[in-house]
């Protein structure tokens, strides 16, 4: 095989596989390219059975240049710290919302998985299309918290193992916080502080790509559907308000985005920050975290009009409302989420 792998390349993928002894040499599963990242290329690998009796796989291929709109770059090496992350979450969240590793290849900087069996959809599609189910929201928050409360448990195993920052900085810190303060100087001072206080906090495990893009609902047709999370190549020892402001951002863009269920979505929101607190329990780093996980949502709602990777469903009158109404908030930053979510919808 010559010049660099491209998964994308169903011959390609194939001779890997086999080369690998991943799959069976005369074994020829069904391939489909995924979309919906920016930093990965990922390829689904449907197998029969008896020659597939592994199952159906994603796998990933970490990129060096992301796709985006912009120049974005950042180490294809990452792929070894989501390996790393599913691993250990495997043991720390709740059981059947995370997918098992099944092999990891540092050199070609791929991994794969199991795939979530079928039927599921992506959360952040339903959402979209107005599906908002209390019960989702319950548990999207459930599962933030079980983790972050479980990697607190065993923080003297986890904080040494990740430790490195180095992805969720480029792929988060810049994009989103430094970019933002750059393209909108009024709100310099604030994200100076926010980086400030952010770096120097390390209290548990963060996943740092807390999205509604990165959960499946499995099973909807039957039911309400179990959450899955997916896509953890920035998690890191570090600050859980990030992740709850990365959450909270998701909710109230789509209220801010679908005003006939504003008001629900508004309610999501709260839902995800109490349910989290529910699963979180009396952790020893509880206080102060909610003045902070405000902050990192006004931090997030404006990196997500004005950053890198800006909401592509907001037009620019949404996003021109929605920088206006975080930059206010900005100046008297709400101390509480309940606060923050009544006065974002109120001006918005």
């Amino acid at each position: 095989m010559s010049g660099p792998l491209d998964i994308e390349e169903p011959a390609a993928l194939l001779a890997y596989l086999r080369a690998g002894g991943w799959i069976g040499p005369d074994e020829t599963p069904a391939l489909q390219r995924l979309s919906g990242g920016v930093s990965n290329r990922a390829v689904l690998v449907e197998r029969d059975a008896p020659a597939g009796a592994g199952g159906s796989w994603v796998v990933k291929q970490a990129l060096a240049k992301l796709r985006v709109a912009v120049d974005w770059f950042s180490s294809p090496a990452r792929i070894e710290r989501e390996a790393l992350g599913l691993r250990w979450l495997a043991e720390l969240a709740p059981p059947g919302t995370t997918t098992p590793l099944v092999f990891e290849d540092r050199a070609n900087h791929i991994l794969a998985m199991a795939a979530v069996p079928r039927p599921h959809d992506n959360w952040k599609g339903l959402l979209l299309a107005g599906r908002l189910h209390p019960d989702h929201v319950a548990q999207f928050g459930r599962l933030l918290g079980t983790i972050h409360r479980n990697a607190t448990l065993r923080r003297a195993e986890l904080a040494p193992l990740f430790e490195e920052r180095s992805f969720f900085d480029s792929l988060r810190l810049e994009p989103y916080y430094r970019y933002t303060a750059a393209q909108v100087p009024q709100s310099a001072p604030f994200y100076d502080a926010l980086l400030a206080e952010g770096w120097a906090t390390r209290l548990t495990l963060v996943h740092g790509d807390y999205s509604p893009k990165n959960i499946l609902v499995q099973g909807p047709q039957a039911g309400t559907g179990r959450l899955v999370l997916l896509d953890h190549e920035v998690i890191h020892w570090g600050d859980p308000a990030f992740d709850l402001g990365f959450g909270l951002t998701h909710l109230l863009s789509k209220a801010h985005h679908l005003p006939a269920q504003r008001g629900a979505f508004a309610e999501a929101a709260a839902r995800f920050w109490h349910s989290y607190g529910d699963a979180l329990g009396p952790v020893e780093w509880r206080p102060g975290l909610e003045g902070r996980a405000a902050r990192h949502t006004l931090g997030c709602l404006l990196a997500r009009v004005a950053g890198r990777s800006p909401l592509e469903y907001l037009d620019a009158a949404a996003r021109d409302r929605q920088r206006a109404a975080t930059l206010a908030l900005m100046a008297d930053a709400p101390a509480t989420i309940d606060e923050l979510i009544a006065r974002f919808i109120a001006k918005v």
